[in-house]
This record gives C-alpha cells, sequence and structure tokens, in this order.
C-alpha cells in the first residue's frame, strides 16, 4: 500500500465534495447488522444513525459525529460478497455504469436514487471483485480521515494488475504509477499526481476461497491493541502484524467474514 490523501479532522474545516475518481465511501452488507455495529462500535468507537433503506436497512457510522462508513443488512435476493466495499466519487453515476459495461465491467445494482442522498451503483470489474459509484446530493460520503477509526486506503487484491488497472483507468481517468519490480505486481493509481488506490497482483497466491477483491485499510491508534480487541470482540486475524514503509499493518477478517485491514501509521 502506499499514502492516500487526507481530508479534514474532526475538528477541522467542513469537507469539500469528493473530485471524481475519489474514493468517497466504505460500505458493508451483512447478515446480521446489530452484531455487526456492536463488533465495529467496539473497535473503532463507532455509533449509528439511520441511512437510505432502498437496498434495506442501513445504518452509516459516525466517529465524534462524522460520518465515517455504512453498514446494512445483505438483501436475500442479492448474491454479493460479505466485504467492504469502496464507493468512486462520479459526476454522473449512469454515464460512469455505462463504461463500466462497455471497458467488461458488469453492473448488479442500480443506477437508483438513495432517497435524497444521491443516486448510486454497485458493480464488479473484469476479474469479478466488486465496488461501487456513488453521485453526491446532501450525502456527500467519509466527511474525516486520517485518524484512528476512519478508512485510511483502499487496495484491490487481483490475479495481476495490468488489465484490471487499465479498466479503474478508463472508467475513472486514474494515472497508473506501476512499481518496477520483477517479483512485485503492484500499481498505484493516482489522481492529480496523488496517490488515491492500490492494485496489487498477487498471481496464484490470491485465495481460492474469495477471489479478486477490495481491501479497506482503517487507521488504528496502537495495532497490537486493536488485534487485541478484535480478536476478544470475536474477530480473526489472517495475516499478523508487519512493517511496511508506511506503518504497521495487519489483514483481518469480522465475525462474519468479512475482510479488512488495520493500520498503524508512523510517527
Amino acid at each position: 500500500m502506499t499514502d492516500a490523501r487526507e481530508s479534514a479532522g474532526p475538528n477541522g474545516p467542513t469537507p469539500a465534495r469528493h473530485a471524481p475518481g475519489t474514493p468517497c465511501w466504505v460500505s458493508l452488507m451483512v447478515h446480521g447488522p446489530a452484531a455487526t455495529q456492536e463488533f465495529y462500535g467496539a473497535l473503532f468507537g463507532w455509533e449509528f444513525q439511520p441511512g437510505p433503506q432502498q437496498l434495506g436497512p442501513y445504518v452509516r457510522a459516525l466517529l465524534d459525529g462524522h460520518e465515517v462508513a455504512g453498514i446494512g443488512r445483505l438483501p436475500p435476493d442479492r448474491h454479493l460478497p460479505i466485504a467492504w466495499t469502496p464507493y468512486f466519487a462520479s459526476e454522473n453515476v449512469d454515464l460512469t455504469a455505462e463504461t463500466v459495461r462497455s471497458c467488461g465491467g458488469t453492473i448488479g445494482v442500480g443506477p437508483l436514487d438513495a432517497a435524497d442522498a444521491g443516486r448510486l451503483a454497485i458493480g464488479s470489474d473484469p476479474s469479478g471483485a466488486v465496488f461501487g459509484v456513488w453521485q453526491a446530493a446532501a450525502h456527500l460520503g467519509t466527511s474525516v480521515s486520517g485518524v484512528p477509526g476512519t478508512p485510511a486506503w483502499n487496495e484491490l487484491l487481483t490475479f495481476e494488475s495490468a488489465t484490471v488497472a487499465k479498466f479503474y483507468r478508463t472508467v475513472f481517468g486514474f494515472q497508473e504509477e506501476p512499481v518496477v519490480s520483477a517479483d512485485f505486481d503492484y500499481v498505484t493509481l493516482n489522481l492529480g499526481g496523488a496517490p488515491v488506490v492500490g492494485i496489487h497482483g498477487l498471481g496464484q497466491a490470491l485465495p481460492r476461497d474469495r477471489g479478486p477483491h477490495w481491501v479497506t485499510y482503517f487507521q488504528v491508534a496502537d495495532v497490537d491493541d486493536a488485534l487485541d480487541s478484535l480478536v476478544h470482540l470475536g474477530g480473526q486475524v489472517l495475516k499478523p502484524v508487519h512493517d511496511t514503509a508506511h506503518g504497521r499493518v495487519a489483514a483481518v477478517a469480522d465475525p462474519e467474514g468479512a475482510r479488512f485491514a488495520l493500520l498503524q501509521r508512523r510517527g
């Protein structure tokens, strides 16, 4: 992973509308939203308030009064993975959905209005990884980052980076910045010279039971303490803490199996 841009902190100015292509929200659809809220509330200090109900029961997670993420009940007729799904900002979700289809992706949900909050679509890239598209109206998306309990980065784990990077570049206008390495397949996607997401090609090391998928990194103050809490709350450690150039990272899963990562930044 690499660093992403950070918006205003909890006591900073009101965040501006997210630029097109920017990850602007993360959402999790589960079978038991009440238990999931308890888990993440205890882990990250989130509180919850009702959100749009177009896809069923849905709440927004708040950190010190600022919206950071969403949790909803998985509709029984939607065959979606239990996974954190990043949403990318769009000025015209219908046009973006058309581009997704023309570039070999699929749209499984929408485009549809989420009350007065905005308009959304949920699709998948040519490798099958699920992502969302958000056209903001009253709800701009995640309103705080750079502090514990907030999304810090999104990374796509897939078979190889080149083909899928071209897809996201065409759909969202990213610029590619590949890592020059014979044994490390990684591309950072930038907007305006700033990194926004990463694509990690794992080849045959990609988990066969999961397939290509996005992983959201959540910032924590102390990753060891966060792991202790996670295990106590019924979560699972998938990859122990390891040092990276950007901080200490651990790959984990919540009690329903949704995978995510914990990040303790350096300094």
